[in-house]
């Protein structure tokens, strides 16, 4: 029995790019990142916040920023909780706002001390609700200029919608994995009101700028609905061939008023749009109008 046998590839293996089986970052470079974004932050928020508090910037202190899961995320006591949406990878946001400080503003807006209601309210206000919207407005433009990069680019960052009660909100899974930026905001002597903002840690390669934003998905091939927007409503010039006929040169050269041709209409007449021809049809009249009735789609 013959032992020894001829091998041959089938094919070349695939030999991939260095690039392509690179490893992504470690979730301490992320951090980092995000470490150097909070100290960005932190300078950008000063002249922020400034019109919050009298025209004085405020002194904004920002930790270390630390990793946990999102079950652990929320505090007791009553907090204004904002999402983000940042485009354009679509990662979320999270921001707590501690309710007592946003009363404390509102209550400087009105011209008062700035102290605020003891105990505090199950609900913020609507006057609370329009400082927060405040607070919101600015910690999205200066969190879209301290993330990204030059080369990244920067993402462009909206407030999608707030509530108080965080579950309402449903930002992430409970086991979702988050790194966390704790933000003191002092005004002299006044104690300091607290920011907290959560970002999910997979996000954070794209946030930073780490790593580009994805591409466009792959293109949907499915054919376009004609009955929905932005077709439905579309214009289109609809052509009745009557007539089709050919006329020699002394004919058209001897035309005059009153003149009579004999021009034969067919009894299939075809619907064009553009060159195609999308229906025939059958010459009538109603309500004293040449009307076409359909026979045949084409």
């Amino acid at each position: 029995m013959k032992q020894d046998f001829a091998f041959v590839a089938e094919r070349a293996l695939a030999c991939h790019s260095p690039a392509l089986m690179r490893p992504g970052p470690a979730d301490t470079d992320l951090i980092e990142a995000l470490r150097q974004a909070a100290a960005r932050l932190a300078r950008s928020l000063r002249g922020g916040l400034a019109r919050l508090c009298g025209g004085d910037p405020p002194d904004v202190a920002i930790a270390v920023p630390y990793e946990q899961a999102f079950a652990d995320f929320a505090r007791e006591g009553l907090y204004a909780y904002s999402l983000y949406g940042a485009a354009p990878s679509g990662a979320r946001l999270l921001s707590a706002i501690d309710a007592e400080a946003v009363l404390r503003l509102v209550d400087r807006a009105f011209g008062g001390p700035g102290e605020a209601q003891h105990p505090l309210p199950r609900e913020l206000p609507l006057s609370a609700d329009l400082m927060v919207q405040r607070i919101e407005a600015i910690l999205a433009v200066q969190l879209g200029l301290a993330l990204g990069s030059a080369s990244a680019g920067r993402p462009v960052i909206d407030v999608l919608r707030r509530d108080s009660d965080l579950a309402q909100l449903q930002p992430f899974a409970p086991a979702t994995r988050i790194a966390v930026l704790d933000i003191a905001v002092s005004e002299g002597v006044r104690a300091p009101w607290p920011i907290r903002i959560a970002l999910p840690l997979a996000a954070l390669a794209v946030l930073t700028g780490i790593a580009p934003a994805p591409g466009p998905g792959p293109r949907d091939l499915a054919p376009a609905d004609p009955a929905s927007e932005p077709f439905a409503a579309m214009p289109l010039t609809l052509t009745a061939v009557l007539v089709d006929a050919r006329l020699p040169l002394q004919a058209v050269s001897r035309l005059e008023a009153g003149q009579v041709l004999n021009l034969p209409i067919a009894r299939q007449v075809p619907l064009v749009i553009g060159k195609r021809t999308i229906a025939h049809g059958t010459i009538g009249a109603v309500d004293d109008r040449v009307a076409i009735q359909i026979t045949k789609p084409a």
